[in-house]
């Protein structure tokens, strides 16, 4: 296990931004993480990062866990020249071998001498993804690694990252406020809203007329939606019901994935 949050949640400006989130992630794990903005996604990658400390719960790393962050937003001054090796260097006591394969690795190499002002989004996503990796994390964390980019590079970009994972063998956590399309490497989704809504596998969805008519047939080996299933419901007094056998039954005969057949209450 590289990292995991028990029960954990920040409280700022007096309110919950999250609140009762229980995950780990594992070495080879790919979790994304999925809610509308302001869902906390952000938040609870920080209390992973142990940027942010939960104000209640607990959070916890592997002992001398080298992780990595790609931030959703980074501030670039276009007006002063900046080559993609100077960028890299920035932050980073690496090797010009180190740089050489990093870029080789995210297929950047070309570019290395490119003014970062001149790189199409996907380019400076790649750039982005060959700095996180310098340090050959154990743990990386990719918040909206695919905006700007259009739906050619975003297949491309999440090959990359998959590509990553297995070569380095790290857990990552991949974040988006409304990702209907996903990996289908993805080990597990975790859909956000203030708190857990609901997690699970990813469905394959190579099948469905909607999706190849919208996002064309290449597109479908290499990507899968993940259907957010609200299969409980929220009580007054924070607590939860989920789905029972009868509506588990209804999806099941529909040929939809049952959420749950327990038909329990579960406490927040």
């Amino acid at each position: 296990m590289l990292v995991s949050l028990d029960n954990a949640g920040v409280f700022r400006s007096d309110r919950w931004l999250v609140r009762g989130v229980s995950m780990s992630i594992e070495a080879g794990e790919i979790v994304t993480l999925i809610g509308p903005n302001g869902s906390g996604k952000s938040t609870t990658a920080k209390m992973a990062l142990s940027i942010l400390h939960p104000d209640e719960g607990a959070a916890r790393q592997k002992p001398d866990l080298r992780a990595s962050y790609v931030p959703q937003k980074l501030e670039v001054n276009w007006t002063l020249p900046l080559t993609v090796n100077r960028f890299l260097r920035l932050t980073n006591r690496a090797s010009s071998r180190q740089m050489e394969e990093a870029l080789a690795l995210t297929g950047t190499d070309h570019l290395a001498k490119a003014q970062m002002s001149k790189l199409s989004g996907g380019e400076f996503q790649r750039v982005l993804l060959a700095r996180a990796i310098l340090r050959t994390p154990e743990f990386l964390v990719l918040d909206e690694p695919v905006q700007g980019v259009d739906f050619n590079g975003e297949i491309a970009l999440y090959k990359l990252i998959e590509d990553i994972r297995t070569r380095l063998n790290c857990g990552v956590l991949l974040i988006s406020h409304d990702l209907h399309v996903v990996m289908s490497k993805t080990d597990r989704v975790i859909c956000l809203n203030g708190h857990i809504c609901c997690s699970g596998t990813p469905a394959t969805v190579a099948s469905s007329d909607e999706f190849k008519s919208l996002f064309g047939d290449q597109a479908a080996p290499g990507l899968a939606l993940y259907e957010h299933r609200h299969d409980h419901e929220h009580l007054p007094d924070g607590g939860v019901v989920q789905i029972g056998d009868e509506e588990a039954a209804a999806d099941s005969s529909s040929g939809n994935k049952p959420g749950t057949t327990t038909g329990t209450r579960v406490d927040a």
